[in-house]
């Protein structure tokens, strides 16, 4: 807690001033009851249930002045404030392991399937951005609320080679700067190996998240970790999902989501494109070989949380399970009012017993 007048915090010196009168006055009263005895004054000095009807409006009425002067300083706390939009960047994986049949009819399509069924469910405070990656990350679809347009994006991927964690989170960041002025954004373009300084730009959570989906480990682009660390200095959790079984999988990925082109003349590797549906085998076979522990580390160092989905069913519950509604944020603000409005309650109270217990002649 903090004060926009602290200068006011110096009439707390008048309570202890206070006190003594009370007790001055208490004092005195004692000796002219002495003097002049009456049965009134001896009811008064009885202990017990007098005692405390004596005392205790005195108590409320400190209590009351102790309200008012912190009002009078205006105190100012962090608390949930609600926003009024948020933004979520999925940014998903369109290496080519996606395309491995282990969860029909390949990992790419249920990924599109279910981002498309979490698009169509979307808030409409949320704007949600979509960026593809593979050896690169890119943009797909700024963030916006626009179904039409998010669902073109998503129903577009392409394949590619390599997986770039770290450059997926690095334009993630910038993504959400575009739309949040309280996000510093990065603007680098992370190659093989390089790693950038990331200042503290907030020292809050902001109400946008990523959700990352991958099915294997960073071999492209910037460190993940020092990514995240980028993130987690602009206020920003992440939410990553690995994806993918543990069985061998031919590559089944449709003219489509290669663009048009098959293996060999797409990536310069041997291999056959194999349609979806098409029932025919794949000479390309492949394992899963997600990174978990860095995916663990990212969500832990930003606060977000981990999800594994192994099935198509599994990634529509993890999607489903993923925050989307964050639509509240730290935010300082005066809270003066509630000292006002304690103090005043007080003050009434002490003014009650006062005139119940010690009625006027």
């Amino acid at each position: 807690m903090s004060w926009i007048w602290p200068s006011f915090l110096l009439l707390f010196l008048i309570i202890p001033l206070l006190i003594a009168g009370y007790i001055w006055a208490l004092r005195r009263h004692k000796r002219f009851a002495v003097q002049y005895s009456s049965l009134a004054l001896i009811r008064e000095a009885l202990p017990g249930q007098s005692r405390l009807r004596r005392h205790f409006p005195f108590v409320v009425l400190l209590l009351s002045l102790f309200s008012l002067i912190m009002a009078l300083a205006r105190p100012t706390a962090d608390l949930p404030t609600p926003t009024g939009k948020a933004t979520i960047i999925l940014a998903l994986d369109v290496s080519l392991s996606m395309c491995a049949s282990d969860i029909p009819p390949n990992r790419l399509t249920v990924a599109q399937e279910a981002a498309s069924s979490m698009i169509r469910n979307l808030d409409e405070n949320i704007n949600l951005g979509i960026v593809a990656f593979a050896g690169f990350s890119e943009l797909v679809v700024p963030p916006t609320n626009n179904v039409e347009k998010l669902l073109a994006g998503v129903d577009g991927l392409i394949a590619a080679r390599r997986t770039a964690i770290g450059s997926a989170i690095v334009r993630s960041i910038d993504a959400i700067s575009k739309v949040n002025d309280k996000v510093a954004p990065l603007n680098v373009s992370p190659r093989l190996d390089e790693n950038f300084i990331s200042p503290a730009e907030s020292g809050n959570f902001q109400p946008d998240i990523i959700v990352l989906l991958t099915d294997g480990s960073s071999n492209r682009g910037a460190d993940p970790l020092v990514a995240a660390q980028a993130a987690i200095d602009r206020g920003i959790r992440i939410y990553p999902i690995g994806f993918g079984t543990q069985e061998s999988a031919s590559f089944v990925c449709t003219q489509k989501q290669l663009g048009g082109v098959g293996f060999g003349s797409a990536f310069g590797g041997a291999g056959t494109l194999v349609e979806s549906g098409s029932g025919t085998g794949s000479d390309n076979v492949f394992r899963i070989a997600l990174d978990e522990d860095t995916l663990r580390s990212v969500a832990e160092m930003t606060e977000g949380k981990y999800y594994f989905a192994e099935s198509a069913e599994e990634l529509r519950d993890v999607f489903e399970e993923v925050p989307s509604h964050l639509t509240t944020v730290k935010a300082t603000t005066e809270i003066s009012a509630f000292f006002t409005a304690i103090g005043a309650l007080l003050l009434m109270f002490a003014f009650m017993l006062s005139l119940r217990w010690h009625p006027l002649p």
